[in-house]
């Protein structure tokens, strides 16, 4: 493994988006933590769309055309 030295770390230019975009991102990050971790609002949409994605697979399973006779 290649070693840096702190020297050239220094030298290293990392960047940084601009601070709107910043706040962007933390909104987006901060609604995703709220649905993972708030069980007011994250559980039950999730138990919601389970139950939709139950019914869908339900019908398609259940819906099929008759043989005829």
């Amino acid at each position: 493994m290649k070693s840096v030295s702190m020297r050239e770390m220094r030298k290293l230019k990392i960047p940084v988006p601009p601070l709107d975009e910043q706040a962007r991102i933390v909104a987006i990050l901060d609604r995703f933590d709220a649905l993972c971790n708030d069980l007011t609002s994250g559980l039950p949409a999730e138990i919601e769309a389970r139950r939709r994605q139950y019914e869908y697979y339900r019908d398609k399973l259940l819906n099929f055309k008759e043989l005829g006779a």
